[in-house]
């Protein structure tokens, strides 16, 4: 006998995430969190320790942010999470820039991690209306921060050369 009662769809298993690529994993680890301060659960990489020589540590971290970048455009990542990561970049090299300050700042600020982390949560699946709101928040908020630390040096510069040609 057959039945010819309409059947429920079957329910659609949401989209596994994919693993990240192993050369790229292998990248991030190298530069943010290869190894462990003795003693402590600080982890650091070599672009803390490069960030020490003035200009090559900024190269080798490009070579992760470029290779997290990649990653995200080929997983759909939407515009807006793309755009957070590209300030997660710009506020590490914005701070990684000021000597001594910006080195100790490597030790904290992993922005390849993070973008990575970022990647890994927004692949291939459509942004729901919370995190996007979440997104925009810290974008402007860091875009703020880095106009802020843009203009800071004029406005100290502008206010000191105007106390100096009053006398």
């Amino acid at each position: 006998m057959h039945d010819s009662a309409p059947r429920a769809p079957a329910p659609i298993a949401p989209p596994r995430p994919r693993p990240v690529p192993a050369w790229l994993e292998h990248l991030v680890r190298l530069l943010e969190d290869r190894f462990t301060v003795p003693g402590t659960q600080l982890r650091f990489g070599l672009d803390a320790l490069i960030g020490l020589i003035p200009g090559v540590g900024d190269a080798a971290s490009a070579a992760g942010s470029a290779g997290v970048f990649w990653l995200a455009l080929q997983r759909g990542v939407p515009r807006v999470v793309i755009a957070r990561m590209a300030l997660n970049v710009a506020f590490d090299a914005l701070v990684g820039s000021i000597p001594f300050v910006g080195d100790a700042f490597d030790f904290v600020w992993k922005a390849n991690r993070r973008n990575l982390q970022l990647v890994e949560r927004y692949q291939d699946t459509p942004t729901p209306k919370r995190a996007r709101a979440n997104d925009y928040f810290i974008m402007g908020f860091v875009s703020l921060l880095l106009i802020a630390a843009v203009a800071l040096p004029f406005v100290v510069a502008g206010t000191v050369i105007g106390y100096f040609w009053k006398r």
